[in-house]
């Protein structure tokens, strides 16, 4: 699969064939004990410089090195590894997603006539998706949207019948996470977790980052933290009263039972109240309630993009696209 890590693999296999890793690791409270965690918070400790051999090895690319130097860190840390992997939980690569949202949040504007949009995003993480017009976005060899100057840049191939439209956004006036557990990119022990949890064998991906979190550190978003959809109205309510806010789900909704996210759409509604509100979402097919599945299969393996509008009328939601690989294809399907 694209992004898988040889070096962690070794890795897991070298912790799971060690007897005296498997003790420490049993020691570990329940949660703590996932691989993947575990394995960020190993390289958490080699880029904080406490694990120097284990540095050096994922520098080297040596996967066998790095094994032996991830038991024994593990061995001699073990508390360290279990206070990160209790209080931390692995982040997915938040990166990339701008070329899924921009054309829909910009369709969003363009419907009910704005000439600003705030923008809102429901799990927001580190709030990358709250960048959107100042990344470079493209579908094809250059630049399409968004700041063609911007050093971090955002691309997805097209497929189907229909180009994704480039329509610029207009004017972006406020930018608000909501998630129950946000990452600030200006604390050097967030950023660095955001690191640890890309394969070090990845430095391409971690180049990436590094950039996109030099971008929002220049211009940092609000975060507010707590149960996402409490926060909805408030975060909402931070948008000035003459845009349109717009309310992003991005690969977010599945970490909410289903009645978490039937709360969501009622209470878009209920702030959509005063004010017309849109929704923008990326989510696999039916997760987002009210979103047209299109006839397709939830184990499809890609992810609807839904467009939903609240204007005191009533719902309007359409699935204005399809994607694969959490944005690196995009079909668009909306008229244009």
């Amino acid at each position: 699969m694209p992004g898988a890590s040889p070096l962690q693999a070794r890795v897991a296999s070298a912790l799971g064939g060690s007897a005296d890793a498997q003790r420490a690791l049993a020691t570990l409270p329940a949660r703590a004990r996932r691989p993947a965690v575990v394995l960020a918070a190993l390289h958490d400790l080699a880029l904080a410089g406490h694990a120097p051999e284990l540095a050096a090895a994922h520098a080297a690319g040596d996967a066998d090195a790095a094994a032996r130097a991830a038991v024994d860190t593990l061995l001699r840390m073990t508390d360290a590894v279990a206070a990160l992997a209790t209080r931390r939980r692995v982040r997915a690569d938040e990166t990339g997603r701008g070329a899924v949202l921009y054309p829909a949040v910009a369709e969003a504007a363009r419907r009910v006539g704005a000439t600003a949009v705030g923008l809102v995003a429901v799990g927001c993480g580190a709030g990358f998706d709250l960048l959107l017009d100042r990344v470079a976005i493209g579908y094809g060899n250059a630049p399409d949207l968004g700041d063609p100057s911007s050093p971090v840049r955002s691309s997805a191939a097209v497929v189907g019948d229909r180009p994704v439209p480039r329509r610029p956004l207009p004017r972006v006036v406020a930018r608000v996470g909501v998630d129950a557990d946000p990452v600030d990119v200006t604390d050097p022990d967030d950023a660095r977790w955001l690191r640890a949890c890309l394969p070090p064998d990845r430095p391409e991906r971690a180049a990436r980052l590094d950039a996109e979190i030099a971008l929002a550190a220049a211009g940092p978003p609000l975060l507010l933290r707590g149960d996402p959809v409490e926060l909805l109205r408030d975060a909402v309510a931070r948008v000035p009263p003459d845009a349109l806010p717009v309310v992003t789900t991005a690969w977010a909704l599945s970490r909410l039972p289903p009645g978490g996210r039937l709360r969501l759409l009622h209470r878009l509604d209920e702030v959509a109240a005063g004010r017309p509100v849109a929704w923008v979402s990326a989510e696999g097919v039916g997760v987002a309630p009210a979103v047209p599945t299109l006839g397709d299969r939830r184990a499809s393996g890609h992810s609807v993009v839904g467009l939903a509008v609240f204007d005191g009328s009533g719902l309007h939601v359409e699935a204005v696209g399809r994607c694969w690989s959490r944005g690196r294809t995009i079909a668009w399907l909306a008229d244009p």
